[in-house]
């Protein structure tokens, strides 16, 4: 595939000097790319074989990088020791947009005896495609995320204090060809900047949001679907940023549509026949409505994994096409689940996630309520046809990253699959993050309560 290196292309490409660094990531909580540039020499005569190491702070930070207390794989009592991150050669890629740079994604594993470190979101993901596996199966997947682009860059937005920003487009650009033209130069070079790194890109469109857009890749197997969002979205921002622009993928920007990153998911057998697609009701199979039962069963519980940040819930709003509804319907933009194609491209889209999603957490948290549903033989509810914002009688997406958070902390199907100890590591991430804004004071409240109150 253009752009995939296998280890003797890496070795002639530094030979010939057209690779000079090698980049080395593993993916933190928060969905982000952190770990180290390397010289290219030095990552094939060390690291390609032995792994690098980097501190085990990583997955036990906030956002902005500060150390706090609650995490038991990692603390100033445990000493702030090291993990090994370990190249998997399978996603060893050009970066085009970083001149002699190539990059590695990286599994975490313990430096004293290799094992997994479970709360690694690349792991949590793997250990529930293995349960996929043990049935003879394959997760396929495809993220559709959306992000609106500002004039001006990161470093002017933080300086303004992310005021007075003006949107690249003016206007409702939602699949306006004119419209899209005054970014497309931005667009082609991510567009091709990607495919150029080896993902497979499908389309770009505008969004309702102001300067918001979307580009759409070729659905994959999971854990290749989740690498490829992460590397897009760290990709994007950096060539954004080489144009002069500033693009956010944050759930909600402004009061207008948030950008959501709509998760498509279905299960193929060994044969390659579809597993969702059958003769049952809108389609699918016994199995596809014991899948599609388990998503919406345990949707409620598993939501941190769809929604982790404060931000995440305010994109909850009836007629925004962000759910409210815990439901299914076939090809229903107002349901939680939207069941999606016909025979051979039957799959469930999920449309809880937004921007601001970590794809492995949110795709373990899918496989592991669908494996659910088909374990049990959950029985299907009565799909909405409707609006379901207006459907009575309905459960509703969590309202807050508290309520998430603590139905995620009682979850016996969280506890079940995916352990006490990622369990409790992703409440304590939750806690944290309420901690932090509700120490906070906001631009609303100063306004609000400076001179009046």
């Amino acid at each position: 595939m253009p752009g995939m290196l296998s280890l003797d292309e890496l070795r002639s490409a530094v030979e010939a000097g057209s690779i000079d660094t090698v980049v080395v990531a593993m993916t933190d909580m928060q969905g982000r790319l952190q770990g180290k540039r390397l010289h290219a020499q030095f990552f094939l005569d060390e690291v390609a074989e032995h792994g690098t190491e980097a501190c085990d702070y990583l997955l036990a930070v906030d956002t902005d990088m500060n150390t706090v207390p609650g995490y038991a794989s990692s603390s100033w009592e445990t000493g702030y020791g090291d993990i090994a991150l370990t190249p998997d050669m399978g996603t060893l890629r050009v970066l085009p947009w970083q001149p002699g740079t190539a990059l590695v994604l990286a599994d975490v594993n313990s430096v004293n005896d290799g094992s997994p470190i479970a709360p690694s979101p690349r792991q949590i993901l793997r250990t529930q495609l293995e349960r996929v596996d043990e049935r003879g199966w394959t997760c396929y997947a495809g993220t559709e995320l959306e992000f609106i682009v500002f004039e001006g860059s990161y470093e002017q937005a933080w300086d303004s204090g992310y005021r007075g920003l003006v949107p690249a487009n003016r206007y409702n650009v939602d699949y306006s060809v004119l419209g899209t033209s005054r970014v497309e130069p931005l667009l082609r070079d991510i567009r091709n900047g990607m495919a150029s790194a080896g993902l497979r890109v499908e389309s770009a469109k505008g969004e309702c949001n102001l300067g918001q857009h979307e580009i759409a890749f070729r659905y994959t197997d999971a854990l290749t679907t989740a690498d490829q969002h992460v590397l897009y979205k760290t990709g994007a921002k950096e060539i954004a940023a080489r144009h002069g622009y500033s693009l956010t993928f944050m759930a909600k920007v402004n009061e207008r549509e948030g950008n959501s990153c709509h998760i498509h998911v279905s299960f193929r057998a060994g044969d390659g026949t579809p597993v969702m697609a059958g003769d049952e009701q809108y389609g699918l199979s016994e199995t596809g409505a014991a899948v599609v039962a388990g998503m919406q069963a345990g949707l409620r519980e598993l939501t941190l994994l769809y929604a982790p940040t404060i931000n995440s819930y305010k994109r909850y709003c009836p007629g925004s096409f962000a759910p409210t509804a815990v439901a299914w319907g076939p090809d229903n933009r107002t349901c939680a689940l939207r069941l999606v194609g016909r025979g051979p491209s039957l799959r469930v889209e999920c449309r809880v996630p937004g921007g601001d999603v970590n794809p492995y957490l949110a795709l373990a948290g899918l496989v592991a309520s669908a494996l659910d549903g088909v374990e049990r033989g959950l029985p299907l509810p009565p799909p909405v046809t409707g609006n379901a914002y207006t459907e009575p009688d309905t459960e509703h997406v969590p309202a807050t990253l508290e309520d998430a958070a603590a139905l995620w902390a009682g979850s016996g199907l969280a506890r079940e699959a995916f352990g006490k100890e990622v369990v409790d590591h992703y409440t304590n991430m939750a806690r944290v993050e309420l901690a932090a804004y509700g120490s906070a004071i906001t631009d609303w409240e100063l306004r609000r309560y400076f001179e009046r109150i």
